[in-house]
């Protein structure tokens, strides 16, 4: 060998590695292509071997690179390991890009980032709010390094640990006067126009499934992407919406919304924290005890 192994060269080896592109791993890594290319021809300089086989539009790892991913994943594991041990653990940093689902940005969201932000001051956060299916994709693919959605991802390479569920609960505005000293039927809340999860979502094929189930006339289903607007629509007595019942806590406390019991309920969503586990990335590992903390706490809190 012709010089030290470098730390950086062997993070962007099992980039490149995981994501199969120099340009995405320049992309992940924020620095240019040209950098990556650089750090991995030292790396190959300093090993004497060839990494990668690089063809037009294709990349993959050669015997010796095969040989040496294990070692990398190891030996970066040992150095942050060797900096919980003896440096500050505050000195955390790097840029998380973070998958939410809606439903988590009405809820605790807030209270992860503060606390996230007072923990980890040097860590920078990029939040991208989107549709779990959206989510669960760009996690496959490693855009995203954690995400909270409606899970568990079942892909072998995702690691998921559960947040909460989420009681979904039948809501409207008392001006629609909906019996509240009975239990209503489906069929009787398919009179309203209701308002609910957007159609590429589970909540929607449950509400849509036994709403065919159950009325003989077509019901007026109005899908959101967006649950604050859900929540202004039915604040305005359009309609009645399926929401969480943690995020309209305060409408009902205040008689904004009254909840509507009914002979059916949409089942209550099932919230993990979601990464991937190839390349190996110190900050996800932090961040999911920090997010399972807040979890706690936002639920004792919030009982409802």
């Amino acid at each position: 060998m012709s010089a030290n192994l470098n730390l950086t060269q062997l993070q962007t080896f099992l980039w490149v590695t995981s994501l199969r592109s120099f340009r995405k791993a320049a992309e992940k890594l924020n620095t240019t292509q040209p950098a990556i290319s650089s750090r991995i021809a030292k790396l190959e300089e300093t090993l004497g071997v060839r990494l990668f086989e690089r063809d037009t539009g294709f990349i993959r790892l050669t015997a010796k690179g095969l040989e040496l991913l294990p070692y990398a994943e190891k030996l970066l594991r040992t150095s942050e390991d060797i900096k919980d041990r003896i440096s500050n653990m505050d000195a955390l940093s790097g840029i998380l890009r973070l998958g939410v689902s809606e439903t988590i940005v009405h809820t605790w969201l807030p209270q992860f980032i503060s606390g996230l932000h007072h923990k980890y001051p040097d860590v920078e956060v990029e939040i991208v709010v989107d549709a779990t299916i959206n989510l669960r994709n760009e996690l496959t693919e490693r855009s995203l390094d954690f995400a909270f959605l409606m899970g568990p991802v079942s892909e072998f390479h995702i690691e998921n640990y559960d947040l909460m569920d989420f009681k979904i609960i039948w809501a409207a505005s008392p001006d629609l006067a909906i019996p509240r000293d009975r239990s209503v039927t489906l069929a009787e809340l398919a009179e309203h126009p209701i308002l609910t999860y957007a159609r590429n979502t589970r909540p929607y094929a449950e509400l849509s499934r036994q709403i065919r189930k159950e009325t003989e006339q077509p019901a007026r289903i109005f899908p959101s992407s967006s649950l604050a607007a859900i929540l202004r629509m039915t604040l305005d007595g359009i309609g009645v919406a399926t929401l969480p019942k943690q995020m309209i806590k305060e409408e009902l406390e205040s008689g904004q919304l009254q909840e509507i019991k009914c002979d059916w309920s949409p089942p209550a969503l099932k919230f993990t924290a979601s990464f991937p586990t190839e390349p190996y990335n110190p900050i996800t590992e932090k961040i999911v005890g920090h997010a399972l903390e807040i979890t706690r706490e936002y639920q004792e809190s919030h009982i409802l």
